[in-house]
């Protein structure tokens, strides 16, 4: 009787053994099948042309459910009910949600920025306060790289709670510079070599046609608007080499650049008296 009631004893911690192993392997086999899920769910949108960003956020929302789906699958194995264990994560998430409201927030604001797509991947942007290239829009962070190679981590929600600027949205850019001569200076001779500088520049497109026009009589120089067209990924350089490139040839034509200046007079109140 001893020797029936030991064995017993021994072939329960044996299913007590099988039903762990057995929900570890649940778990290993099932994270192997959702990566392997994920993945082909990758290559399939990425055939499709979709965007690289909205494939990004999409596989990492499965690929979540998916990992949260084995767990149950693997504890319910070993025997745990899972019905109520399900009632006690619901309210477990909803106390986690109310105390990480803005979490949610960024949850939510990160489907909107998916759905919407104000910008994508490699998209050089300006939101939530900071400039960069957009390197992946995650569930709740959007992932920047500043033209100073800094690594920024943005909350969705600062994002979509801001003006957004999309700088690489268009594949042309206007740049807009202000160029001042002295008063004294022939105006039809500053615009000739203005116009010369333009056309020469081999980047500045022809069309739209650059736009020269006077803006204002300022307190120093006169001004003149000059707007040339450029494609947007030579916006920088071909600004910098505009600007070089104008004084230089505005001074050669024997114009002048003038700098704000101020007439100062001194009155001797003795002598007036």
């Amino acid at each position: 009787m001893d020797n029936a009631i030991e064995w017993f004893e021994q072939l329960n911690y044996m299913d007590a053994l099988l039903q762990i192993l057995g929900a570890i392997a649940i778990f290993i086999i099932g994270r192997w099948i959702a990566r392997a899920l994920v993945g082909f769910m990758r290559r399939n949108l990425r055939k499709r042309e979709m965007d690289a960003m909205l494939i990004g956020f999409l596989t990492s929302i499965v690929g979540a459910v998916l990992t949260v789906a084995v767990v149950l699958a693997a504890i319910g194995y070993i025997g745990v009910p899972i019905t109520p264990l399900i009632a006690i994560l619901g309210g477990l998430a909803l106390a986690v949600g109310l105390a990480l409201q803005s979490s949610l927030s960024n949850f939510a604001s990160g489907i909107m920025l998916v759905g919407f797509r104000p910008f994508t991947r490699d998209n050089f942007v300006e939101a939530g306060g900071v400039s960069g290239t957009v390197m992946r829009v995650g569930i709740f962070n959007t992932e920047l790289k500043t033209p100073d190679n800094r690594y920024v981590v943005v909350p969705n929600g600062s994002i979509t709670s801001s003006p957004i600027t999309n700088y690489s949205a268009y594949d042309t850019r206007r740049i807009d510079l202000i160029i001042g001569v002295h008063y004294d200076d022939d105006l039809k001779l500053a615009r000739e070599t203005i116009s010369r500088v333009l056309e020469r520049h081999d980047k500045v497109l022809d069309d739209p046609a650059p736009t020269i026009m006077l803006m204002d009589l300022g307190d120093s120089s006169v001004d003149f608007a000059v707007r040339p067209w450029v494609n947007a990924a030579d916006f920088w350089p071909v600004r910098g080499e505009l600007l070089e490139q104008l004084k230089t040839e505005l001074e050669a034509a024997g114009c002048s650049i003038p700098f704000p200046q101020r007439d100062v007079h001194v009155y001797d109140e003795g002598k007036a008296a």
